[in-house]
């Protein structure tokens, strides 16, 4: 076998380190692209009954964003396992207890319902925020794009880019905010 086969084989069935900026992202459309590399399904060499898939880190987990009013309307169902123990959380509280939670259990949900789902579950890192231990950030070697691109603060613009933006109205100058 010659070292281009061998090289390229090591990059078929290693597993690479992926990092995920879940910064103003759905985790339900989040969950959908994450679950594609933690099952392997983008490798040549996918099989079902294989665990195939690459290590997924998801940084910034604390800002992400869902739509319209689901901080009041989605419920997270758990049960201890004991009579009475059935609990709803809020999705606004769970996200206060643990901000990871919300794309945890959105992960989770979305890959399949088999034996491997746990051992899937392994490869996923949380961080609430970008501050990641070096053990694992040294592993790391490519980034998933965002599916929707973080939108800019209004006052990280500067004084030129705010002059320079198109203006919808040509207000008078006594109207205009500085």
């Amino acid at each position: 076998m010659s070292a281009y086969k061998r090289v390229q084989q090591w990059s078929t069935f290693g597993r690479m380190w992926y990092l995920y900026d879940a910064k103003w992202q759905n985790p339900l459309h989040s969950a959908n692209k994450i679950k594609h590399y933690l099952t392997g399904t983008h490798k040549p060499i996918y099989h079902p009954l294989s665990d195939c898939g690459d290590h997924v880190v998801v940084i910034n987990a604390r800002d992400i964003a869902l739509p319209g009013n689901e901080w009041e309307k989605r419920v997270y169902f758990h049960h201890t396992g004991y009579p009475g123990g059935a609990t709803w959380t809020l999705a606004w509280e769970l996200h206060q207890k643990d901000p990871t939670m919300i794309i945890r259990k959105a992960v989770y949900n979305q890959l399949d319902k088999n034996l491997l789902r746990r051992g899937r579950m392994e490869k996923l890192h949380l961080f609430a925020d970008d501050q990641i231990p070096e053990s694992i950030l040294q592993n790391v070697s490519s980034q998933l794009t965002q599916l929707r691109p973080t939108p800019t603060r209004l006052d990280h613009y500067t004084e030129e880019e705010r002059l320079q933006f198109p203006k919808v109205f040509d207000w008078p100058k006594e109207h205009v905010i500085r």
